[in-house]
């Protein structure tokens, strides 16, 4: 029997590029004998509310351009969340203490992880949110439906995560530190062998060592 190759995946729930990622994923998935292990964790905006008072001033420009110009090379339909799923104030980069949104999902993230779900609910949820088709993901069913979707039981798990909030932080925490401990705090960020490539420009990369391993076609 082939043996299957894990890597990691760690992942955030306001990540453009990992949205952008994730069709390159699911196919690795499909054709290669991997082991796909999905981590999420919080965004840097909850982990450094600080971070993006430092960085550039073209890093929101040139984001905003380098993304957009990603989706259109992949084919890949793309605008951002409606809502975002961080509390900003886009004119100061402000981040609000309290962030219901992308706390919430990155539990849920965690929880479909847990249930071994972890790529199949970003599969659903992440182009809820990044797709453009939907306005207001966070109300109505939307957010539901995509979760039953990826093959879970959405209430159960909502309500898993709303009554024990501090047990899916701990699974993201343990992935913040493994996550640092592979040596990178940005995401998409890929890790084989413990060695990390970071970035959805470095999947091709990814498979070329991957290949060296002995990785095989399904």
């Amino acid at each position: 029997m082939t043996q299957l190759l894990p890597f990691d995946v760690f992942w955030s729930m306001r990540s453009s590029y990992c949205y952008l990622s994730l069709d390159r994923i699911l196919e690795i998935r499909q054709r290669w004998q991997v082991e796909i292990n999905l981590r999420v964790v919080y965004p840097i905006a909850v982990r450094n509310p600080g971070f993006f008072s430092t960085v550039s001033k073209y890093y929101r420009s040139y984001h905003t351009l380098d993304s957009q110009r990603v989706s259109e090379f992949y084919g890949i339909p793309y605008r951002r969340p409606v809502p975002d799923p961080i509390v900003q104030d886009m004119e100061t980069n402000e981040i609000a203490r309290e962030q219901p949104h992308v706390r919430r999902l990155t539990r849920l993230a965690a929880g479909a992880g847990e249930q071994g779900k972890g790529l199949e609910f970003q599969e659903q949820v992440m182009r809820l949110l990044w797709d453009g088709k939907t306005d207001n993901w966070n109300q109505d069913a939307h957010l539901p439906d995509a979760i039953a979707r990826a093959g879970l039981d959405a209430q159960a798990l909502m309500r898993a995560v709303d009554a024990n909030p501090e047990r899916f932080d701990a699974i993201i925490e343990r992935n913040q530190q493994a996550q640092a401990e592979a040596g990178h705090a940005g995401v998409p960020l890929f890790v084989f062998e413990g060695e990390p490539f970071f970035g959805q420009d470095r999947i091709e990369m990814l498979l070329w060592r991957m290949k060296q391993k002995g990785l095989s076609h399904r």
